[in-house]
């Protein structure tokens, strides 16, 4: 039987000459949850992230997955155990369509990526999957468009839809919603709620409406230091939160970016 927690880290710190940048967080990710790490700008989000996709070695700590330890595994090996990250990794190429580009998320998840002498026959039995990830993200009357041609938030969508090709079981969403417009940014917080079945999702975000509406909970992180964890309720009314972010405890946390 699986665990309740499809991710834990104990006393995770990753040290610069000095600098603190990550500093003994211990986080427990439930298994089926949408958990969101936030925290201001310099708070360490980023370099957890990269902590937990191996590209950087932590100083100390340890990070279970399905309660294996895999602190010390390469990029790869992590990456086929099923946890992906989306937005800053992930590319779409903007030169190939939108179906060509689930189309070649498939094929990476089928280890034949580098086939290039076969025919493009042998690829249409993806085409069937491809289309269904494109059904799932709003993008069925897009998929011979190239890719360069997408809005904003529809080229979040399809990066979305390829990271899901990869079937992963925790999706790591790195500010998915960044730089979006209000009508983008409600249609991709819809996304990430229909794309979390069936799987765990722990994303960083800036924007607590995002967050209050769609997270089940939330760590925030100070200069790499976990200041407080639970539901939003409960965390945007917590005083260091408050003052993290507001600069004073006198204002409650509320729709802030």
């Amino acid at each position: 039987m699986p665990g309740e927690f499809i991710l834990e880290t104990r006393g995770l710190t990753k040290e610069f000459k000095g600098f603190v940048a990550v500093n003994n967080v211990d986080l427990k990710v439930r298994r089926g949850d949408i958990h969101a790490l936030i925290g201001p700008n310099g708070a360490g989000k980023t370099t957890f992230f990269n902590l937990l996709t191996k590209f950087l070695p932590p100083t100390r700590g340890s990070i279970d997955f399905n309660g294996e330890d895999i602190t010390h595994e390469k990029p790869a090996q992590t990456a086929r155990r099923g946890i992906v990250r989306s937005f800053q990794i992930s590319a779409v190429f903007p030169h190939m369509t939108v179906l060509e580009n689930v189309r070649a998320a498939l094929q990476r998840g089928l280890g034949t990526s580098f086939h290039f002498w076969k025919p493009e026959s042998s690829l249409l039995p993806l085409h069937e999957r491809a289309a269904q990830l494109l059904e799932s993200v709003g993008l069925h009357g897009f998929a011979n468009e190239l890719t360069v041609n997408l809005p904003y938030g529809r080229k979040r969508a399809l990066e979305l839809a390829t990271t899901m090709a990869l079937e992963p079981e925790l999706m790591l969403l790195d500010e998915p919603t960044q730089g979006m417009g209000h009508e983008d940014v409600h249609r991709v917080t819809e996304l990430i709620k229909q794309v979390s079945a069936g799987r765990t999702i722990l994303m960083v975000e800036h924007n607590m409406n995002v967050v209050s509406s769609i997270a089940n909970r939330i760590t925030v992180l100070q200069r790499g230091a976990v200041i407080a964890d639970g539901p939003y309720e409960e965390v945007s009314k917590n005083p260091l939160v408050i003052e993290a972010y507001m600069g004073s405890t006198t204002t409650e946390l509320q729709g802030a970016h």
